[in-house]
């Protein structure tokens, strides 16, 4: 079975929606666990440019969201079906979403 490892960038107001819709489309399954994830907290910075509608902030104004770091695994088949769930869900015009390929599994 081929893991990828998935990372995404939301603000705090959202995480608990992020996890949830990661572990009913098929993320975070390890062993015999599933909606397994791990987060951090940190702060996100950004300044929206012309022709964006920002969920949080004002065009041309650097801004910084206290934001939660989520990392959690996939098989490489769910991705797609996973990365379009959280896109749904993700309150961001262009979400930070990193995927890794595991080299171990």
């Amino acid at each position: 079975m081929n893991l990828l490892k998935i990372v995404i960038y939301t603000p705090v107001s959202h995480a608990d929606k992020i996890r949830l819709v990661l572990g009913k489309s098929g993320a975070g399954h390890i062993g015999n666990y599933d909606f397994c994830s791990f987060s951090i907290s940190g702060i996100g910075r950004f300044r929206p440019l012309k022709n964006t509608k920002p969920f949080i902030g004002k065009l041309g104004k650097i801004e910084e969201v206290e934001e939660e770091k989520i990392e959690t695994v996939c098989e490489e088949s769910k991705l797609k079906e996973i990365l379009d769930a959280i896109k749904k869900v993700h309150p961001y015009e262009e979400p930070v979403i990193d995927v890794y390929k595991l080299l171990n599994c």
